[in-house]
């Protein structure tokens, strides 16, 4: 007796069966991007209320965001302490935006923007400690030495120059 012929797909199911596993694979690709869709738009929701929250301080506080740290550094020691906690929540927001935003140019520029007046105490801080700029990652780090060397504040007197 001759045995019948088979063909190919018969030794892996049915073509319904085929199908289904493709569907079913199609299936989890797609919820494979939407899970990543997903993390990356709570990063840029977290991103953005993280800035807010720095521009709401900023507003409350205009002292702190357009600051004469002389002024501050000769005030009262609640004062240097809420600058500096002030400072560290707007280089935590503007790492949140960078990373989030990585793309888009405007986000770095604001930060940038936002940084300048802060330099003088970023760069006494990191003299007196260089751990307190290593709380950050390594972008961000980078970004504030950068920014301190393009506006000529250095040490020993971390003076904003004139650029």
């Amino acid at each position: 007796m001759s045995q019948p012929s088979i063909f190919w797909w018969q030794k892996y199911g049915t073509l319904a069966q085929m199908a289904q596993a493709a569907v079913a694979l199609l299936g989890f690709v797609a919820i494979l991007f939407q899970i990543n869709e997903i993390r990356t738009n709570n990063r840029a929701v977290s991103a953005r209320q993280a800035f807010l929250g720095y521009t709401d301080l900023a507003f409350k506080n205009p002292k702190f965001s357009a600051p004469d740290y002389d002024t501050i550094k000769a005030s009262s020691r609640d004062e240097q302490v809420q600058y500096e906690s002030f400072v560290s929540y707007f280089l935590y927001a503007c790492e949140e935006a960078t990373a989030a935003f990585a793309d888009r140019r405007e986000w770095i520029a604001s930060c940038d923007y936002d940084l300048k007046p802060h330099l003088p105490f970023l760069c006494e801080k990191n003299q007196a400690g260089p751990a307190y700029l290593s709380t950050y990652n390594t972008d961000t780090q980078q970004w504030v030495k950068a920014s301190m060397k393009t506006a000529g504040v250095t040490p020993p007197d971390c003076k904003l120059g004139k650029t």
